[in-house]
């Protein structure tokens, strides 16, 4: 069954008459000649390098549905999509002056993905508009985008006050910023004194224990290989500064193994559960152990 998640930067009904919004209270930016958008195979390009940028292997479905005026996050057969109007994004670039606004609304989709935010089918809500807002931010920031290119689709087309479905503009502009920040190393979000942390990736929402911590303990990084279906496995690079924090596609367990040989052990793993790679003397090769 179809299950759609209408979202996006996209929020809000704007005070403006001029300004044309759609059905779901969308600020449509006008028609602009300035951007070059090409295709799906672009937009398919921008959401390989994001992943690369988190050092996320999803593989996601990439698909134009031009005259939605919008983008959005669904999964349809258990196949994660990420759809968008090829026009929509052109406009958006011309109306905000950059083409990081159409990079940014791939990314807040990205967003809401990552933090299965479709899997409940319940549609939008504020928190999950905040979250996918500082996922955006973050990866903006690994890609090199400054703050106001990450916040530039934002402050064009976000609505200033909040509705049942989506938070206000400036809530949102705050969200993206906690996130270019967090990907930059700043603690706070003061300009005068920020405070240096470890680069990671953006982390599981704070009232979500299902995430998976994977943690290696060694002096070199390795690759282990994930599974969803115990049959496809795909490689997750694994460093030893930072853990590999990650869910499931569909159920809440999986398997990992240290090779991509059918004929390696397979180690199953669930959600809600930290787990260790480290290195056994007893059977001089790595092993898995779930951490209390």
């Amino acid at each position: 069954m179809k299950q759609l998640f209408l979202s996006v930067v996209l929020f809000g009904y704007h005070l403006l008459a001029a300004q044309k919004v759609n059905q779901c209270g969308i600020i449509i930016p006008p028609r602009s000649t300035q951007s070059n958008f090409q295709s799906v195979y672009e937009a398919r390009n921008y959401i390989n390098t994001m992943l690369d940028s988190i050092n996320w292997k999803e593989n996601f479905t990439i698909q134009e549905q031009n005259g939605i005026n919008n983008a959005y996050a669904t999964i349809i057969r258990n196949r994660r999509y990420i759809i968008y109007d090829n026009d929509f994004l052109e406009n958006l670039d011309g109306y905000a002056g950059t083409k990081w606004a159409s990079v940014s609304v791939l990314a807040h989709e990205m967003g809401h993905h990552y933090r299965n935010h479709i899997i409940d089918t319940k549609g939008s809500t504020p928190p999950k508009e905040i979250e996918a807002d500082y996922f955006s931010g973050y990866v903006m920031a690994k890609l090199g985008a400054t703050l106001n290119e990450a916040r530039a689709a934002m402050e064009q087309i976000a609505s200033p006050r909040a509705s049942a479905t989506h938070p206000a503009k400036a809530d949102r502009l705050s969200a993206i910023a906690k996130g270019w920040d967090y990907a930059n190393g700043i603690a706070s979000a003061s300009p005068t004194t920020p405070t240096p942390q470890p680069q990671q990736n953006p982390p599981p929402a704070s009232n979500d224990a299902s995430w998976i911590y994977l943690s290696l303990y060694g002096n070199n990084e390795m690759t282990v290989y994930l599974s969803d279906n115990g049959r496809d496995f795909t490689a997750a690079p694994l460093k030893t500064t930072q853990p590999f924090v990650f869910k499931f596609e569909i159920y809440n367990y999986g398997w990992l193994r240290f090779s991509n040989d059918s004929r390696a052990r397979t180690h199953k793993i669930m959600h809600a559960k930290d787990y260790a790679i480290i290195w056994s003397r007893r059977t001089n090769s790595w092993t898995v152990i779930e951490v209390p």
